[in-house]
């Protein structure tokens, strides 16, 4: 994927939710936006061709627990809908993501509106119901 169709992709997402005037990616390729409760953001790695679409679970303010990153992959690999992305700690952030990567550009805007949407959605899913299910499941083993 080229800078431009990327930019193209992020800029058609922010006007599908009322941000007609965001530029979309910044010049370091790095864009988001809050869309209601959900958090979404954007890298483009123009090495690789590649933009990274990750939307918001949790921002931990200390590294997380023991055995939590771990609950969360296994929520993925049960099978718990993820809205099309993978789990994703950005160790930097201390952040945890739904994120889905795009190497070539879907063939029409509307298709990744639609699928940045499922995203948010299942962010705010796990960030509600699969983390307290998580946080359950690595206390009760903590205390064991």
């Amino acid at each position: 994927m080229r800078i431009d169709e990327a930019q193209w992709l992020v800029q058609s997402f922010m006007r599908a939710h009322g941000e007609n005037l965001s530029p979309g990616l910044n010049p370091q390729g790095f864009g988001g936006a809050a869309v209601g409760d959900a958090q979404i953001y954007f890298e483009f790695v123009p090495k690789t061709g590649e933009l990274k679409c990750s939307a918001l679970i949790y921002r931990f303010r200390d590294a997380p627990r023991p055995g939590v990153l771990e609950g969360f992959r296994d929520e993925e690999k049960a099978g718990t809908d993820t809205g099309g992305g993978a789990v994703d700690f950005e160790q930097e952030s201390k952040s945890l993501f739904l994120s889905r990567t795009y190497t070539a550009a879907p063939p029409d805007k509307a298709s990744f509106t639609e699928d940045m949407n499922r995203l948010m959605g299942a962010s705010l899913a796990w960030g509600e119901g699969v983390f307290d299910r998580v946080a359950t499941k690595v206390n009760a083993a903590a205390k064991k």
